[in-house]
């Protein structure tokens, strides 16, 4: 696809042009889904580093400078397009019992991770990051950051519910809840699915229960 320059407006440009300003906004959030599209889609061809800033922008049909107008580098852009695609379809859960929400919110988890391209993708971010640190710095913001906020709330509101105890040290918590999913996906030792993410929930929640 021949890159679109139609897409190239700064923002500036885009509050001063009028009458046609908001044909060049509906334009301007073409072009980022686009890019959003297509480093999603790379990433689980290729791999993080079997793509480049001009692979994504030449899938997207937009120029590269289009890429650096929003995003500062590779990884950055990158992350953003995984993090939306690994969290789409996971809504918080609120049925009034912890362990019920929590079961909810990493069985859902375990399922795209376990079955699905997206996993894959994910542990080769993950290796990446382990000598990158743009790729490991733009893993914690846009993908961890995301997951452990969510499962704060649903902690917190156990903790006000008083299923979990008011001493409950959140972060361990969270690491208990989150260190053997990333575990299994990584060594690919046992099966990483729903039934897993159930029994870790049940036997994590015995030990943090009021």
């Amino acid at each position: 696809m021949a890159p679109d320059d139609s897409c190239d407006a700064t923002q500036s440009e885009l509050s001063e042009l009028s009458p046609k300003s908001a044909d060049c906004r509906r334009r301007s959030d073409r072009c980022h889904r686009a890019i959003l599209t297509a480093a999603a889609e790379l990433l689980e061809e290729k791999g993080y580093g079997g793509i480049s800033v001009e692979a994504i922008a030449a899938r997207a049909g937009v120029g590269k400078q289009t890429i650096y107008r929003w995003w500062p580098c590779k990884a950055s852009v990158v992350m953003e397009a995984y993090a939306e695609r690994a969290t789409q379809n996971l809504p918080l859960p609120d049925t009034g019992c912890v362990k019920t929400d929590l079961g909810e919110l990493l069985g859902q988890l375990a399922t795209v991770l376990g079955s699905t391209s997206t996993g894959r993708a994910l542990a080769g971010l993950i290796a990446e990051a382990q000598t990158d640190p743009h790729v490991a710095q733009e893993f914690r913001n846009q993908m961890i950051g995301c997951r452990r906020s969510a499962t704060q709330t649903l902690l917190q509101r156990g903790i006000e519910r008083g299923e979990l105890r008011p001493d409950l040290d959140l972060e361990l918590a969270i690491d208990s809840l989150y260190g053997p999913i990333w575990y299994r996906l990584l060594l690919q030792h046992a099966p990483l699915n729903r039934e897993f993410a159930i029994a870790l929930v049940e036997q994590v929640v015995v030990g943090i229960g009021s």
